[in-house]
């Protein structure tokens, strides 16, 4: 077999990659709590991958989301969706970009990945599963199945608690912020009278 060639996805791909994507998982993927975490987030520039075959075209696709965990806001990626072609599976594509887009994400300085999918395939890239009540997706997922894999030694230690996209952090770290101008504007009221 000839070596797998992973590139960068490109926009026209957009339409391809969907089709691609519906092929594997069909229109249910779009219930599952993975996908909340993609709504209204955009996947890291340069980590959405293709692979493509001449005369099949698109034959894999995987993509990797911002993630902010816990009050913190501990950095991580989101993998996937993963996707080869139903007629490709089993002969490394899914490896092949996987490591390629591991790979580009530690070059990029990421530190941590977690994913929900099935341990035994993940395991063959290093994934684990994620010490239970450590991370809590905003949806139901089986907790064996929601996997971690460190790109810097010891980035899981610092995430606890609930995995949200940046933008849904952001909101809710601001509505539960104290307000600050509070005990200022009292102590200049105080002033004033004084």
């Amino acid at each position: 077999m000839s070596t797998i060639l992973v590139e960068a996805a490109l926009a026209a791909d957009q339409s391809h990659i969907e089709h691609l994507l519906d092929l594997a998982f069909g229109l249910a993927r779009y219930a599952k709590t993975s996908y909340r975490l993609r709504e209204g987030n955009t996947a890291i520039d340069g980590l959405s991958l293709v692979t493509r075959e001449p005369g099949f075209g698109l034959t894999g696709a995987i993509s990797f989301w911002p993630l902010k965990i816990g009050e913190a806001g501990s950095d991580a990626l989101l993998l996937g969706p993963l996707a080869v072609h139903p007629e490709r599976q089993n002969i490394g594509i899914g490896r092949a970009l996987m490591r390629t887009g591991l790979d580009k994400a530690k070059a990029l300085g990421q530190r941590l990945v977690i994913l929900v999918g099935d341990e035994p395939y993940y395991a063959r890239v290093g994934f684990k599963r994620v010490p239970h009540d450590q991370i809590e997706m905003p949806g139901p997922v089986d907790p064996d199945r929601l996997l971690y894999l460190e790109l810097t030694e010891g980035a899981l230690t610092l995430a606890k608690g609930l995995v949200l996209p940046p933008h849904r952090f952001e909101e809710l770290s601001a509505a539960f912020a104290i307000p600050h101008g509070g005990e200022g504007h009292q102590q200049q009221g105080q002033s004033a009278q004084g």
